[in-house]
């Protein structure tokens, strides 16, 4: 076992990455006789950006503070923290994908292909959460009752809400969307429980 330092090092890196690959998306129109027209025009890829901003800015204020009530980290629960960062890096291409067609024909399966991998991040986070809180010695004493008991089944609201938000975008691509920023917001009220190596938020 070792200290999870660098794990959560090398997991901002990959946040960080992930949070300014998104922009890269937002771009100059051509339109000189109608310019306002042109970036209004924009509005998905500008909703796509804010929603997928703020969906990975949260996940790394919440990833913080369940790494702050982490003493140790072992080789699996290395390996779920992968596989939670490989949903994370490549949202900016569903994000990508969701901006250019959300408000086309094809929007139904951008929107739930964007969906999906929030699902898949959910679950992923949840899955790493629920290790560290059942394999004694990696959490902060107290802290894996705490989780267990309150944040890790909180969290769990959120796998079913990505679903319905892709079956919802073969409905209502807009609602979808909205349904994603909606529990951007829940959870950026969901504070881990439990005190970690630091001092708590």
């Amino acid at each position: 076992m070792h200290a999870p330092g660098r794990t959560e090092a090398f997991s901002d890196g990959v946040f960080a990455i992930a949070i300014t690959l998104l922009v890269l998306d937002l771009h100059v129109p051509d339109a000189r006789p109608d310019l306002l027209g042109a970036l209004a025009a924009q509005w998905p890829h500008y909703a796509a950006y804010a929603v997928s901003f703020l969906t990975i800015g949260i996940i790394w204020v919440n990833h913080h503070g369940f790494v702050d009530r982490l003493q140790r980290v072992n080789r699996p629960l290395l390996f779920l923290n992968l596989l939670f960062l490989l949903f994370v890096s490549v949202l900016p291409f569903p994000t990508s994908l969701l901006s250019q067609f959300l408000d086309g024909p094809q929007g139904p399966i951008a929107a739930a292909v964007y969906s999906a991998n929030m699902a898949a991040m959910g679950v992923a986070f949840g899955a790493m959460v629920g290790y560290a809180s059942r394999r004694r010695g990696l959490l902060a004493e107290g802290a894996a009752a705490a989780l267990t008991r309150g944040y890790l089944v909180r969290f769990a609201f959120g796998s079913p809400v990505y679903v319905l938000a892709a079956a919802v975008a073969f409905v209502d691509t807009r609602i979808s969307l909205a349904l994603i920023a909606g529990l951007a917001v829940y959870y950026a009220l969901l504070t881990p429980p439990g005190r970690g190596r630091g001092p708590g938020e």
